[in-house]
């Protein structure tokens, strides 16, 4: 089977993971927003911005390394294995002693036992890493697939039954630990390998030598995604921070679902091709522009329909969230196709330049979020969309530096995704005005309009595009796919 036909696999199988994965899990999000209240989700929150912070450092950066590595040994995995398993251990032990500091931190006492128990998910993702990064080298991606859907449906379950019993806040709490319980137990249940009792300390190096890199890009994208949810907790509260992370989290739900789902399969597609320049620059061509035909339409129109989604998928209560999320919609057109460029510069084997990225958007971010956390959320969002489309010409001069793309190809490839995506949000609000003063229930307006939208998307690419569905189909279709994706 040909790369081009494995990559087109794993983005199917990709796509059944994360869709299978989020149906579950916003299914469960959506039951636990109801059942919880903005508090209780802040809360939580918080003790995952100190959880992901030290989670940072939990792999170093091995799995990406194991991905990205043209030959890699036995003593490669050994040696990675068992630095996860230490390295998950000290922390999960770190994390419980230190506990009350962040609670004290923050003044919130609450905080200290949750932070305690989730702790436990170091050991849990410390077994499991490496059995994970083999899947994804090799786009097993249909066994990973199950496994993420497996595993999100029984913590799923489990988080509603705790809420449906009244244990609050220890909904989220059990919901979290069964999930990394359930996702080692079967990675390793699925996963051939096993390692040997093997050290190597050259094999560290190497593998380190790499990972470093990846470790000192996740510390700056911590600051990236999470400064935010840090300050606003401290600052505002743990009321103003759940209906924040409610938005945010809808974002991310969007952006794992039309984003992810190829960019977990172009890290190992991208790396076999960073000796052929001309298939990479036009592999990467191909995947943002057919993301952004899908991407575009979704984000936009949930900055339209964002009141509507809300009260129909979260209730009354949530309404302080609905001008956060618009703003962040407009956050995510951006980052869904921006998200590849990373991608790039770690499949050609230049992590530091991802890192410096990431180092200027960091401090961009924590100046941003200072100066105006203290005028609410709603300006956070703010500051951080602006922030990155000031910053969005950066990272594509160094993917024209090393791959040698045309900035004018490159461009131009938005425009009709975005052009159809405009003519799809007017059509919307055409219909929101021709119904304006009918009764009809709000689950039923919503469905309408996203019908009414779809549908004139559809309508207008089949209308200025004729040709456009022919080729993704030709593209995608292993039997017809172009010679340069085999």
């Amino acid at each position: 089977m040909s790369l081009g036909q494995r990559a087109i696999r794993g983005v199917m199988w990709s796509a059944a993971e994360k869709w299978g994965a989020q149906l579950f899990s916003t299914i469960v999000f959506l039951l636990l927003a109801r059942l919880l209240g903005p508090e209780t989700f802040g809360l939580v929150a918080l003790a995952h911005v100190f959880l992901a912070f030290m989670q940072i450092f939990l792999d170093q950066g091995f799995a990406q390394a194991i991905i990205q590595r043209d030959e890699l040994e036995p003593e490669h995995l050994d040696t990675a294995f068992w630095t996860s398993v230490l390295m998950g251990a000290l922390f999960s032990v770190t994390v419980f002693i230190g506990a009350g500091l962040v609670a004290n931190f923050y003044d919130e006492p609450q905080l200290a036992p949750i932070i305690r128990w989730l702790s436990f998910g170091f050991v849990f993702g410390g077994m499991s890493s490496v059995q994970a990064a083999i899947l994804k080298r090799n786009m097993q991606f249909k066994v990973f697939a199950i496994r993420t859907i497996i595993a999100t449906a029984v913590c799923g379950i489990a988080g509603v039954g705790a809420a449906l019993a009244g244990l609050g806040v220890w909904s989220l709490v059990i919901k979290e630990l069964v999930y990394s319980l359930m996702g080692a137990l079967l990675l390793w249940s699925i996963s051939d390998w096993r390692p040997g009792f093997r050290f190597s300390s050259k094999h560290f190096n190497e593998l380190f030598s790499f990972g470093i890199n990846i470790v000192g890009s996740n510390f700056l994208n911590f600051f990236n995604r999470r400064s935010d949810d840090m300050l606003i907790g401290y600052f505002l509260g743990p009321v103003a921070l759940g209906y924040y992370s409610v938005a945010y989290r809808l974002l991310l739900i969007m952006i794992q679902l039309l984003t992810n789902i190829t960019a977990q399969v172009a890290l190992p597609t991208f790396s076999r091709m960073q000796k052929e320049p001309e298939r990479l620059r036009n592999a990467f061509y191909k995947v943002t522009k057919y993301t952004s035909l899908i991407s575009f339409p979704a984000f936009l129109g949930m900055a339209v329909l964002a009141p509507e989604l809300v009260q129909v998928l979260f209730g009354e209560q949530w309404m302080p969230s609905i001008p956060v999320m618009r703003i962040l919609a407009f956050g995510g057109i951006l980052q869904s196709v921006y998200q590849f460029n990373g991608t790039i510069l770690l499949s050609i084997g230049k992590p530091a330049w991802k890192l410096g990225l990431q180092c200027l958007n960091a401090t961009c971010n924590i100046i941003t979020f200072l100066l105006l956390v203290q005028w609410g959320i709603i300006f956070v969002a703010t500051g951080f969309v602006i922030r990155g489309y000031l910053l969005s010409p950066l990272p594509l001069l160094l993917i024209k530096k090393f791959i040698r793309i045309d900035l004018r190809i490159y461009l131009q490839q938005f425009l009709p995704p975005l052009s159809y995506s405009v003519l799809m949000a007017a059509s919307i609000f055409a219909f929101q005005y021709l119904v304006r003063g009918w009764t009809l229930n709000s689950a039923l307006l919503l469905a309408l309009n996203i019908v009414v939208g779809c549908l004139s998307y559809a309508l207008v690419i089949a209308l200025i595009s004729p040709n456009l569905i022919k080729e993704i189909l030709r593209n995608f279709h292993p039997k017809t796919a172009s010679p340069e994706s085999k």
